[in-house]
């Protein structure tokens, strides 16, 4: 994913994350693929994991267990 497609998300902080630049998840979805970033990494830079709907599904599922 380049930086113009990633800008183009919506992006989102984990409920969990602190609010204090501690450490933070960002999370935005788009209809074929879930975008998972580190917020404290420059978004121009960092890698972004993109993994299947299905598979975060799975994810949270095992999370919320």
């Amino acid at each position: 994913m380049n930086v113009e497609e990633s800008s183009k998300l919506t992006w989102f902080k984990s409920s969990y994350s602190s609010g204090e630049g501690g450490e933070c998840v960002e999370v935005a979805t788009s209809p074929t693929a879930i975008h998972v970033r580190d917020s404290k990494q420059n978004p121009a830079t960092a890698p972004t994991l993109i993994v299947p709907p299905a598979a975060w599904q799975a994810f949270l599922d095992l999370a919320q267990s």
